[in-house]
């Protein structure tokens, strides 16, 4: 019997999630704005991966990549906002602990491939730019494909450990996330054993994957100025960080929010659990609903498929 109830008690049927601690009776109305970006990022990536998929003469290393970007930002938006929205809409809060974690599994398996692929991207930009003449040779079919398999494999295999930890763990009394999904450290927040090696094994996941993408983007971006400040054409030069800045632009989008949200779980006690929500809700809002925009106008090619 012993045995039975501790069970029972190690893994609830559900967890109920609260959406915005401290907004609930503003949520409604909130998850109005939310609803409008979720349907221009699924209306967008959808579009440009038509696109990109029907033009041959797009089957390129950039678009092949943003492609992989359009297809990740629908399926990380997807994890989390039609949930949140009958959180907000119908107070259908209850979620199953083997759902919780499949939710968990795809928000941060995809939030990871995100950071990957901009990386890859930037990769991209600095052959594009530093070694015009190779590009293509180095950045072959094969090798953006092999990048785009080994960023996925990645995530998979770097988010696995924690679902398999918090299935271990031991939930006592408190069933509700202060959360509008299930994030990793929320639902940690609320086992009751020792969670030292679930805290531990996220810092170490978010350093190998944050930290290593922005180092390399970082040493991407410092030799494609390099280069640039180098060449001799005002117009050359121009263009070059015209079509960086875009890049640049949804790399600051994503990255910000995610390192705050990091960092409030864990040193943030004193930001408003309200604020510290609602970022956490737009970084997963924000670059998904951006990404098709900035790119599309900003890139000439897909513009003129578009209009």
């Amino acid at each position: 019997l012993m045995s039975l109830n501790s069970t029972a008690l190690s893994h609830p049927p559900y967890f109920l999630l609260i959406g915005i601690p401290g907004l609930e009776k503003e949520q409604f109305w909130i998850a109005f704005p939310f609803c409008i970006m979720y349907a221009v990022a699924v209306l967008g990536n959808i579009t440009l991966i038509l696109i990109i998929k029907g033009d041959p003469s797009l089957h390129e290393p950039m678009y092949l990549f943003l492609a992989m970007l359009a297809f990740n930002d629908l399926v990380l938006s997807t994890s989390m906002l039609p949930k949140m929205l009958g959180v907000f809409w119908l107070g259908a809060g209850e979620i199953g602990f083997q759902s919780c974690l499949a939710q968990l599994f795809f928000i941060h398996t995809f939030s990871s491939v995100e950071s990957g692929v901009l990386m890859a991207m930037a990769l991209d930009r600095y052959f594009a730019i530093c070694w015009p003449l190779r590009h293509s040779s180095i950045l072959s079919v094969p090798v953006v494909a092999a990048l785009g398999t080994l960023v996925l494999v990645r995530g998979v295999l770097l988010v696995s450990p924690v679902c398999f930890l918090l299935h271990r763990m031991p939930f006592c009394h408190h069933h509700t996330i202060s959360h509008s999904y299930c994030e990793h450290m929320a639902v940690v927040k609320l086992a009751c054993g020792d969670t030292r090696l679930n805290v531990i094994y996220g810092l170490f996941v978010a350093f190998i994957v944050i930290g290593s993408d922005i180092i390399l983007i970082s040493v991407s971006y410092i030799m494609i100025l390099w280069v640039v400040l180098r060449l001799l054409s005002a117009e050359a030069r121009l263009k070059a960080f015209s079509t960086c800045a875009s890049h640049v632009c949804v790399i600051l989008a994503f990255y910000i929010p995610a390192l705050f949200t990091f960092l409030t779980h864990r040193f943030g006690q004193s930001i408003p659990p309200h604020i510290h929500i609602m970022v956490a809700d737009l970084y997963l809002l924000v670059p998904p609903m951006l990404n098709p925009i900035v790119y599309g106008v900003r890139t000439k090619k897909l513009w003129d498929r578009v209009v």
